[in-house]
């Protein structure tokens, strides 16, 4: 097919121009559509609950809220964990399923299981709802919405959120691929009224009665309408408040005929809600939003189409408001990409010099070149097609040396083919057409073979899952694509491109890449002839660095990824617990100002504080998330790198007193807290019950971690320290005041929480309208004991009074994972490896923290994901060295030659170990993906060097030396270019210090080192082992050529199996295989199974039933209760038909494993007897090898003496030769049989021969009566006839009788009983289908009797043939007793005493040879037709 498709592209150019302007077209409309983004999208498949509470503390939140919502989620499937946070006013529940579940599926029984778990949710509390469908790149798009100079008065935060959200937030929504804007800073407006409980007590007024007469008189409603005449008047009235005076004028009683009004008892004005977060720019408050992007949109779509809304939501703004981003995806993007474009394009130009420089042919070398790009956009098209996304990964690992690996191979064998036979030559284009053809289809099995197994070595990487699948199964899929694409063309574009451009004119001159290659063949050869004759030495050195490379790879760290250099920086403010948001935000503002002043290469600084208004990341107001907008890396000037930088801004923050700092990046905070539950790299959770041992604890584990090296930061989870004003009711006070919890909740929940007494419209904005105590009677623990409780008699107590109010510490925050509760200690990596600083961890743990009985830890974050990548790496990496080794041993059909190139391995990872030894890398997953990749890329060049070998000793070049210096110094050129290609390609990506350039370079040291190293193996190393093998093999050597070669490498396979040998007879063997075969077993269950069909009689249903009429009319008296029982009984003709049935199935189950055993005694015999004829002729050839060399010893005395010439000589040595490669191949089929004997016998027995050719002897049947396939035939008759009966008992009747008792409300116990039968009315469709049946058993008696027919024409046969051999056998047998060992002497003795030529002695041992094979032949033959016979007639 290949060579078609190679000689139609030559021919048929046109075509293949409009397939490539095809690819063209569609590539750069691919290019337009690809989805682009900085890196995959890692976070696992989860869905958020959050329910918000204002008024529950940390504990009733998670009694109240969390529990029974985790208790509902916990049957749902597929689920990997579910974890919650319980803090005070918010619960945030996640459950992560498993990955490629339906995230809407997941959400909609998330949504069922939510709704039954309201129902255990007391009223009032909170209502579980989802959060939107995003992720950790969800947040695109972080903005700040802020007064111009001038306009600060004009606009309070108050009303820059009132903007962000009826009028920015409203607007962004509507864009496609937004799932929400979740606010963040400012204050919530409100209309609130704040009462003066001392003016309300002494007007003798509740709050509960100011509550009622606000929420009464907040409404509209209608009344329908009238009609007058022709007209319809709609009555409406209009009752909602719409200003402060309306509410103020709101009449709540009277007294004394005096109306006592809002305003009288309270002041209205613009409030605000109690805040849980805020947000700080720059040192000053600020009111912000972030754009959230549904879970797998185009994040640059979406931000295109973000920003040109923001532009006209800018112009909706009032005057002196502005919009301003802060933090844009697009820069990250625009950064990943722009690193992957400068490596693609810095590789791609070091390939195409490399291609020029080593081809000789700078159209050759552009030729190839020209492959790069066509290959891409065919990649980058067949991305679009299957929604893989343009990212850091997914374009991060292409080589241009590995893409144009076939067309290397292809055009330099053109433009070699083309010097050596027309060198100095013009030629033809016709000529020229033909040349690529001819050179082209000889090489493709090697081009096509490179390019498919570097495709083969990515397939395992596809197995991947979890989060390495997510980063890397798009870089193998972006590979395999670039791959095909270029194997494609290879085929097609490459040879019409160097038909149609390449000089016509061939050039013998001597070029500089024939020079640059002399030049390292002058330095190659004296090394090469050095390692040949210290073959020992040269091995055993390699041996001991790979031991050596070995012990340094398990003493190397590894860490799950590269960090990702975002640019911006991310940092955790974190205050002691209790702080408030008050102070958290003066904090925030000092720090900023700090930053700002002391760090010119920060441009703003914007904090989160808290939680947002979606609390998708639900931080306490202790805490604030801190974005640093950076400068461009190369104008830092107070650190050079990240790890400096977050050390110096520690330092100058720590005169601040009593914060503690985090260090991240933006997008790994937010992928940590979303995959782990933590903001840090590796979490230590630590599980328990009290949550005060927890947290001493983890303070304990915290001193000791501290002291280790790497460590960046350590931060133990706030959970306890939370000061909260306890109120416990007095019950005996509360009854003696006849109060109740309830409504004595209510008056403290209104009076500091406030109440929502209804909504104020202004135009379509809406604003809650609240009752609450004014702010200066709320703020001591004096206020809460005052607070005045109205009774029912009018009076007025305060709180004190029925109730204990205490200030006390309180849990600050609960987690839980998997419905246990922990607590985390949050690690941050400094200058170490995640690996090695968790096993210290661990160590020292162990050592000097003992935990309570139940109290455990385990290690989360970056660690467990490492884990986790390990363990499928170590089942991917063995798939692909498997995959490498049949792929070499399809291409060779020789497992130790595939063992010899198979050593590749080994020696590239030493160089790959090192590689990251010496630039100081830890093993990390793109490491991992990098020996993958490297090996795949390292066998190539053995695969080259070991099929010249092969071709040269094809050639007839016996001398063992010889050859592979001749084949070092041919293919030096192609193994250099190869390696050249393939590692300088990865160099740009190696030395690259751009942001994102973390995830690549690990993987291209690792390929750039291995290959130097295996290119030291290919070219001094196997030639080498390679002797080795050639010469064992010579010397016959007992030991596999396999073993051998791999143990020398470290690689040997060892075998855990043993089986016993013997010689079997026939019989033996026919008894073996009956004995173990699984047909024979499984016709045994067949048999077993239709003895288990076979059914006893028994009776049918019974039915049980209540009835009862006039339940409810009891004083009528006709209530019944009737209780019935009625058994149904089957025709007993219908268990007798099918047990028939059943047993003429048995029967035929027994007839069809004895056509089973005779099927496999025929196997097993056939086989036998060609074991037998191959036994024969191995010895026959044998003895003919041992003749010829003595004759051809003899002929050689008598040329040296003079005798004869020298063709008498070369005659018998031929002769000699032919005989000897017959034995070789005949020695080949007889192992073959021997396997396949060895299987059909299925046992643990190896043959070692079985027993010499002899002629088998068989009875002749007189009568067909007793042939088993006439049995079978009549058998299958009787079950047609069988199924006659059993449609016929389906007409007979059925019979059923039964008893029933009913009792009447007024009359007692009535008994009766039943009897009946039932049969089919309507016959009709079974009598159609009995008449069907018995003329389907008509049918199947016809075609017996033609099977009868066919049968006696076999048997006929049969005959013949053993009468047909039988003669052969005859005639061969008297030619091989006595003609042949008269004709060997008499001809044997003539030669030696010179009577006879050379001639005759020849053609008297080639009729000897003749007669004993066909005499053999025979027997064999007959044999065969022996057991024929034998089947047919169930011998």
């Amino acid at each position: 097919m290949f060579d078609k498709i190679i000689a139609y592209s030559v021919r048929n150019k046109f075509m293949i121009g409009l397939f490539m302007a095809a690819l063209t077209i569609w590539g750069i409309f691919s290019i337009r559509q690809l989805p682009i983004d900085a890196v995959p999208d890692i976070t696992n498949n989860q869905v958020q609950i959050i329910t918000i509470s204002p008024t529950l503390a940390t504990q009733e939140i998670e009694q109240f809220i969390t529990t029974p919502v985790e208790l509902a989620l916990q049957n749902l499937q597929q689920v990997e964990e579910i974890r919650s946070t319980s803090r005070f006013g918010l619960s945030t529940i996640t459950v992560v399923f498993e990955e490629g579940y339906d995230i809407y599926l997941a959400r909609q029984l998330v949504g069922e299981r939510i709704k039954a778990a309201q129902e255990a949710i007391p009223n009032g509390l909170g209502i579980p709802e989802m959060t939107p469908i995003s992720t950790g790149l969800g947040e695109i798009y972080q903005y700040v919405i802020r007064p111009e100079k001038g306009f600060e008065k004009e606009y309070p935060p108050m009303e820059l959120r009132t903007i962000q959200d009826w009028i920015v937030k409203r607007q962004l929504l509507g864009i496609e691929g937004v799932a929400e804007i979740n606010s963040m800073g400012g204050y919530l407006k409100q209309y609130e009224v704040a009462i003066n409980p001392d003016v309300l007590k002494s007007t003798g007024i509740s709050i509960s009665e100011v509550f009622l007469a606000l929420e009464k008189s907040n409404e509209n409603t209608g009344g329908a309408y009238i009609e007058k005449n022709s007209n319809a008047y709609y009555i409406r009235s209009e009752g909602i408040a719409k200003s402060k005076e309306d509410i103020g004028n709101v009449v709540i009683k009277n007294n004394s005929n005096i109306p006592v009004l809002i305003k009288d008892i309270a002041t209205v004005k613009y409030g605000k809600a109690p805040r849980y977060g805020a947000l700080v720019r720059n040192g000053e408050e600020a009111v912000g939003g972030r754009v959230m992007m549904f879970k797998g949109a185009n994040s640059a779509a979406v931000t295109s189409l973000v920003k040109e809304r923001v532009i006209q939501v800018q112009k909706s703004l009032p005057k002196g408001v502005v919009l301003e981003p802060y933090l844009v995806r697009d820069k990250l993007v625009k950064t990943a990409i722009g690193t992957v474009e400068k490596n693609l394009i810095e590789g791609g130009l070091i390939v195409i010099f490399i291609l020029v420089l080593l081809l000789g042919n700078w159209r050759a070398g552009l030729i190839v070149a020209s492959v790069i790009p066509f290959a891409m956009l065919f990649a980058i098209s067949m991305m679009n097609l299957l929604g893989i996304s343009a990212n850091l990964m997914s374009l991060g690992a292409i080589d241009f040396g590995l893409i144009v690996d076939g067309a290397v191979i292809i055009v330099e064998a053109i433009v070699h083919r083309m010097q050596v036979k027309h060198a100095g030559k013009i030629l033809t284009q016709t000529e020229i057409n033909d040349e690529v053809i001819s050179s082209s289809q000889k090489i493709r099995s090697s081009a096509a073979f490179g390019e498919i197994i570097i495709l083969m070595v990515y397939i395992p990487i596809l197995a991947l899952v979890g989060i390495e699948g997510k980063m890397f199964k798009p870089m193998a899929q972006t590979v395999m694509l670039a791959i095909a694409g270029a194997l494609i063309l290879s085929l097609t574009y490459v040879p019409m491109m160097a038909a149609l451009f390449l000089n016509k004119k061939v050039s013998n001159k001597r070029t500089i890449a024939d020079k640059i290659i002399s030049f390292f063949q002058r330095g190659y050869s004296p090394i090469l002839n050095k390692a040949l004759a210290y073959k020992k030495i040269f091995v055993g050195a390699t041996v001991v660095l790979f031991l050596v490379s070995a012990f340094a790879f398990s003493r190397m760290g590894g860490e799950f990824i590269p960090t990702l250099e975002e640019g911006d920086l991310a940092m955790q403010q974190i205050l002691p617990p209790g702080s408030s948001l008050s102070q958290s935000i003066e904090t925030s503002k000092m720090i900023q100002k700090k930053l700002l002043k002391d760090f010119p290469e920060i441009i703003e600084v914007v904090t989160n504080i808290g939680s947002a208004e979606i609390p998708t990341d639900p931080m306490p107001v202790e805490i604030g998330d801190a974005t640093l907008i950076m400068k461009p890396k190369d104008e830092w000037v107070t650190a050079s790198d990240r790890q400096g930088m977050f050390e110096k801004i520690e330092e100058s923050l720590e005169n601040i007193p009593g914060v503690g700092y985090e260090f991240s990046q933006p997008i790994q905070l937010r992928f940590n807290e979303l995959m782990t539950g933590t903001k840090a790299d590796i979490a230590i959770k630590l599980f328990g019950e009290d949550l005060d041992t927890l947290y001493l604890k983890a303070k304990e584990a915290e001193s000791i971690i501290k002291g280790l090296n790497g460590i960046a930061t350590v931060n133990v989870e706030q959970t306890i320290g939370m000061p909260q004003i306890i109120v416990a009711y007095k019950y005996d006070k509360m009854a003696q005041y006849g109060l109740h919890i309830k409504d004595v909740n209510q008056v403290i929940r209104t009076a500091f929480a406030g109440e929502k007494a209804g909504v104020i419209y202004e135009g379509e904005k809406r604003f809650d309208l609240v009752l609450r105590l004014d702010e200066q009677f709320k703020t001591n623990q004096q206020d809460v004991e005052n607070l005045f409780i109205s009774l029912e008699n009018g009076t007025q107590i305060p709180l004190i009074n029925v109730a204990d109010i205490n200030l006390v510490n309180a849990p600050m925050q609960i987690s839980r994972e998997n419905t246990k509760r922990r607590i985390v200690i949050g690690v941050n990596v400094g200058d170490t490896d995640v690996e090695t600083l968790v096993e210290n961890i661990q160590k020292e743990l162990n050592a000097k923290l003992t935990l309570p009985v139940g109290y455990y830890f385990t290690y989360g974050g970056q660690f467990e994901n490492l884990k986790a990548a390990n363990a499928r790496l170590s089942i991917a990496l063995p798939i692909a060295l498997g995959l490498i080794f049949i792929l070499l041993f399809f291409t060779f059909s020789s497992i130790s030659q595939a063992a010899l190139i198979f050593t590749a391995i080994p020696l590239s990872a030493i160089g790959g170990i090192w590689a990251l030894e010496l630039r100081g890398m830890p093993f990390s997953i793109s490491a991992g993906i990098g020996f993958i990749a490297l090996f795949g890329v390292a066998v190539l060049n053995g695969i080259v060097l070991i099929g010249y070998f092969n071709q040269l000793k094809k050639e007839g070049m016996t001398d063992l030396k010889e050859r592979i210096l001749v084949g070092t110094k041919v293919r030096l050129r192609p193994v250099l270019m190869t390696a050249a290609v393939a590692s300088l390609g990865f160099l740009p990506m190696a030395i690259s210090s751009s942001g994102g350039a973390e995830v690549q370079r690990p993987l291209a040291t690792v390929v750039i080192g291995g290959l130097l190293t295996a290119t030291f193996l290919t070219l001094v190393i196997l030639p080498i082992l390679y002797y080795w093998l050639e010469s064992w093999s010579i010397k016959k050597s007992k030991k596999t050529t396999t073993a051998m070669v791999v143990g020398l490498m470290l690689l040997a396979f060892t075998s855990n199996s043993f089986s016993h040998t013997k010689t079997l007879s026939l019989d033996s063997a026919i008894n073996m295989a009956l004995k173990n075969h699984p047909d024979i077993k499984a016709a045994n269950l067949e048999i077993e199974r239709n003895e288990a069909l076979k059914m006893k009689y028994s009776l049918g249903k019974t039915d049980i039933s209540y009835q009862g009429d006039g339940l409810v009319d009891k004083d009528f008296g006709q209530q019944v209760n009737q209780i019935g029982i009625v058994q149904n009984i089957p025709n007993p003709s219908v268990t007798k038909s099918a047990n028939r049935l059943q047993e003429q199935m048995i029967t035929k189950s027994t007839l069809s494993k004895q056509i089973t055993t005779n099927e496999l005694k025929w196997k097993v015999k056939n086989l036998y007897y060609e074991i037998q004829y191959k036994q024969e002729l191995a010895t026959l050839y044998s003895s003919l090898v041992k003749t010829y060399l003595k004759n051809y010893n003899r002929a050689k005395i008598r040329v040296e003496a003079g005798e004869t010439n020298q063709i008498e000589l070369l005659s018998l040595q031929s002769k000699w030769n032919e005989f000897n490669v017959l034995f070789k191949q005949n020695k080949i089929e007889l192992s073959l049989l021997y396997q396949q004997f060895e299987m059909l016998l299925n046992a643990n027995v190896a043959v070692a021969s079985v027993d010499p050719i002899y002629k088998e002897k068989y009875l002749t049947s007189l009568s067909l009566d007793s042939n088993i396939y006439l049995k079978i035939n009549d058998q299958n008759s009787a079950i047609e006839a069988a199924k006659i009966k059993v449609l016929k008992a389906d007409l007979k009747p059925d019979f059923n009788i039964g008893y029933a008792a009913q009792n009447y409300y007024s009359g007692g116990w009535y008994s009766g009983a039943q009897a009946g039968i039932s049969f089919n009315i309507f016959r009709g469709q079974t009598k159609r289908k009995i008449v069907a049946q018995q003329i389907q058993v008509k049918v199947i008696n016809e075609l017996n009797q033609s099977k009868q027919l066919e049968l006696k024409q076999r048997i006929a046969q049969a005959e013949a043939s053993i009468k047909l051999y039988e003669e052969g056998v005859k005639i061969y047998k008297e030619q091989i007793e006595v003609i042949n060992p008269k004709m060997i002497q008499v001809a044997e003795l003539n030669y030696e005493a010179g009577e006879i030529s050379y001639l005759e002695l020849l053609n008297t041992l080639q009729l000897v040879a003749t007669n004993n094979s066909n005499y053999w032949n025979q027997i064999m033959s007959y044999n065969k037709a022996v057991a024929d016979y034998q089947l047919i007639n169930n011998q």
